[in-house]
């Protein structure tokens, strides 16, 4: 009994010490202690002790002026050390160079991550003046993005909705001026995204930005992450959608085979390693 409460004690510990670093992860800002607590239902004085051991640890730190808390890079750095160590730029970035040679335009891949799309390479493709520079999301907003849609039509409806109210549809200004504003909205959207097979955002993230995405999904089994062309919106036409669709759709079937090659180049990897050792 003693030792199943003492468990329940680490695991709220280490919930809360996430949670702590996912919110300032989606925030992207500073924040006051009182609003981390609040936000996240937690007592002030816990919220306190987590802060304070994080900062010890190097994964937040506090403005001695203002006494705001905003992460510092570590964790930005691990998420790149993890990505080289798994070698899923390696594997998949010669896709994504050929779909922005193809294309002329940026190229973006997103994975899937505690049912959020999380962005980690891209390629660009764009050449002259207008070179698509678009808003940079930690998390990719779902409703409003090819790539979302193109995932949430994998989902059954209900599923889809929840996560989209769950995150919020945003305000007017968050947004582009084409973005979904209503659940039904939402719902009709992903009905046509099923029927074409792939997503598509005529300026609903930003103004001015629209993009074409599929899903990548091994052995045809569920989507592990997205690919996208991200181009101005005046180079969005319906003569040039059905051309970007081809593109990802084929790069998806690439990437879905490739995607598997991480578990084999981090193996291969370690290969001469256990050959020398053999060999001493």
């Amino acid at each position: 009994m003693e030792q199943n409460s003492t468990m329940k004690v680490v695991n709220s510990l280490v919930e809360n010490c996430f949670g702590v670093i996912e919110l300032l992860a989606q925030e992207g800002r500073s924040m006051r202690l009182s609003d981390i607590a609040d936000t996240l239902q937690l007592q002030r004085s816990g919220t306190h002790r987590l802060l304070s051991t994080l900062c010890l640890l190097g994964w937040v730190e506090q403005n001695q002026t203002t006494e705001f808390y905003r992460l510092t890079l570590k964790l930005a750095a691990t998420g790149y050390q993890f990505l080289q160590a798994a070698h899923i730029p390696e594997a998949c970035q010669p896709v994504l160079e050929k779909v922005a040679s193809e294309s002329q335009e940026l190229v973006r891949l997103a994975a899937l991550a505690d049912r959020k799309l999380i962005t980690f390479a891209h390629a660009q493709g764009a050449k002259g003046s207008l070179i698509c520079q678009t808003r940079t999301f930690p998390v990719l907003p779902l409703h409003v993005t090819a790539s979302g849609k193109a995932w949430l039509a994998t989902l059954p409806n209900e599923e889809a909705l929840k996560l989209v109210l769950d995150a919020g549809m945003g305000d007017a200004e968050q947004f582009g001026p084409n973005a979904l504003r209503s659940a039904d909205a939402l719902i009709q959207e992903l009905a046509r995204t099923r029927d074409q097979g792939y997503g598509i955002a005529i300026e609903e993230a930003e103004p001015g930005v629209s993009s074409v995405a599929a899903v990548v999904a091994p052995g045809q089994g569920s989507a592990v992450g997205t690919i996208a062309i991200v181009a101005p919106a005046v180079r969005v036409t319906e003569q040039r959608i059905p051309e970007f669709a081809n593109l990802v759709r084929r790069a998806a079937n690439e990437l879905a085979v490739l995607w598997p090659l991480r578990e084999f180049l981090q193996i291969n990897q370690r290969l001469p390693d256990r050959v020398a050792m053999f060999q001493d």
